[in-house]
């Protein structure tokens, strides 16, 4: 087991009773990281990683107070964990934590997909007396990394908490309570509800964005405004975790641009026909929807 802190001789305290596990500490795991120190709801927090000069920089930026590169044999000493891993990942890395975890661990995640990895979690059967319940904090950003997080982000926002009917209701309940410690505003769904939901709202604008995006020419950047830029803000997000997202929630997704294309069809025909009636009630219909939120 590698274990590094602010000190060399340092190490981390079983005694403390309060210990959080971040697997992956970047933007929504660090912020997590950040929001339970604030909050007191952990005492320490770990940072779990792959690589050891970023999670040394996350120490020494007071993100995480120790990290791990490699997992104790067993009883490790983290009470909660949070998963912030790609969505690809998450599953695996769930089963990975939950060996080596003490009975009453509490495992959650951020993934903004919630049906593959809730049912290969179930499927796998953890350990007896380590629960994982799925959770996605809508609280998310194009800026990647520890450096973006924020001990505030899950203030007021919408966290998801996906129920597992295979944990019993106490742990449920304790990560429910968990993201409203937070500042997060919970709602419950199931993860099929989720990721049909997270299609229109989530995933759908970023394959938008990034559509409209790789259209601009270069030869017209120059002519790209603030509304270009903020329809597009999105596009700037990470390829990879997009792709995995968008795969893991491919049926989903497929569906969501069929719904979309219908759309785009109706304001194409609307402009090739010159038909101003219609284009007025298309745009009027968006600009309720929009001004609803």
């Amino acid at each position: 087991m590698t274990i590094e802190t602010e000190s060399a001789n340092s190490q981390p305290s079983d005694d403390q009773n309060r210990v959080l596990a971040v697997v992956g500490v970047g933007l929504l795991g660090g912020s997590v990281a950040l929001a339970t120190k604030q909050r007191g709801v952990a005492d320490r927090v770990i940072g779990i990683g792959r690589n050891p000069e970023r999670l040394q920089s996350a120490v020494n930026a007071g993100v995480i107070d120790e990290f791990l590169t490699e997992l104790p044999e067993s009883d490790a000493s983290w009470t909660t964990v949070v998963i912030g891993t790609p969505v690809d990942r998450i599953a695996e890395d769930v089963q990975r934590i939950a060996a080596v975890s003490r009975p009453g661990t509490l495992i959650t995640d951020v993934g903004s997909v919630k049906g593959s990895i809730c049912e290969a979690v179930q499927s796998a059967e953890l350990p007896t007396g380590v629960s994982f319940v799925g959770a996605h904090p809508l609280a998310g950003s194009h800026e990647t990394g520890f450096e973006a997080a924020r001990a505030d982000l899950f203030d007021g926002k919408v966290t998801v908490v996906a129920p597992n009917p295979a944990s019993d209701q106490a742990a449920n309940s304790a990560i429910r309570s968990f993201w409203e410690r937070l500042g997060s505003r919970v709602i419950e769904m199931s993860p099929t509800e989720h990721d049909a939901a997270l299609a229109t709202t989530s995933h759908l604008p970023h394959v938008a964005a990034s559509v409209l995006a790789a259209t601009l020419p270069e030869a017209f950047q120059q002519l790209a405004a603030s509304g270009f830029k903020d329809t597009t803000r999105i596009a700037a997000g990470d390829p990879d975790l997009w792709v995995a997202i968008l795969l893991e929630n491919a049926t989903a997704v497929s569906t969501s641009l069929d719904a979309f294309s219908q759309s785009f069809g109706k304001f194409r025909t609307a402009v090739e026909n010159r038909d101003a009636d219609e284009l007025k009630k298309l745009l009027q219909v968006a600009k309720r929807n929009r001004d609803a939120l």
